[in-house]
C-alpha cells in the first residue's frame, strides 16, 4: 500500500509539471518550459522505474493511473492560479458617453475606446488588456459598473508596440 500511494504521489508531481510545462511552451516561456523538463524527466523516469519493476501488482498500475488523473487536475487547478500571461478583455456599452473609460483609467487600465453601431443604435467599445490574475477582477469592476455591457475576453499571443510593451519581458 505504501509503494501504491508512493506511486500516486510521484505521479500527481510529474504530470502537474507536465501541464504547467506545456502551458509555459504555449505563452513563450521556452527557457523555463526546459529548466522545469529536466526536473518533470527526472520524477517521471522514477516513478515508472517503479511501476515497470513492480508490474505484477495491479494496485501499482491502478495508482499509477489514478495518479495521472490526479496529476492533470493539478495542474490544470495550478496554472489556473497562476494566471500566467495576459488578457485582453473588449467591453461594448449602449451608451457612447459614459465614462467607463475614464474609470478604467483611475484603476490603473489602459484602454483604447471608439465609437461602433450596433443593431439598436450607438455603441461604445473598448479595449482593455490586462495581467491574467487580474481578469476576474477586472470583470467584477465591468459587471459592477456597467451591469449591462456585452463583455469578451481572450488571451492574446504577441504584442507589438502601445503603453504595454515597456513593462512585458521576453525570454
Amino acid at each position: 500500500m505504501t509503494l501504491a500511494l508512493s506511486i500516486i504521489g510521484i505521479n500527481i508531481v510529474y504530470v502537474s509539471l507536465n501541464t504547467l510545462r506545456t502551458i509555459l511552451v504555449i505563452k513563450g516561456q521556452r527557457l523555463l518550459a526546459a529548466m522545469l523538463s529536466i526536473v518533470e524527466v527526472g520524477i517521471y523516469l522514477l516513478g515508472l522505474t517503479i511501476v515497470l519493476q513492480n508490474l505484477t501488482s495491479l494496485l501499482n498500475i491502478a495508482a499509477y493511473c489514478a495518479g495521472f488523473g490526479a496529476g492533470v487536475y493539478i495542474g490544470s487547478c495550478l496554472e489556473q492560479r497562476l494566471a500566467l500571461g495576459y488578457v485582453n478583455v473588449q467591453v461594448i456599452v449602449n451608451s457612447t458617453d459614459c465614462n467607463l473609460p475614464s474609470l478604467l483609467r483611475e484603476e490603473g487600465y489602459g484602454v483604447t475606446s471608439w465609437q461602433a453601431q450596433g443593431r439598436d443604435g450607438d455603441r461604445l467599445v473598448l479595449q482593455v488588456l490586462a495581467k491574467r490574475s487580474n481578469e476576474k477582477s477586472l470583470l467584477a469592476f465591468l459587471q459592477s459598473v456597467s451591469p449591462n455591457a456585452f463583455i469578451i475576453s481572450y488571451e492574446p499571443k504577441n504584442f507589438v508596440g502601445g503603453f504595454w510593451t515597456k513593462h512585458i519581458r521576453t525570454f
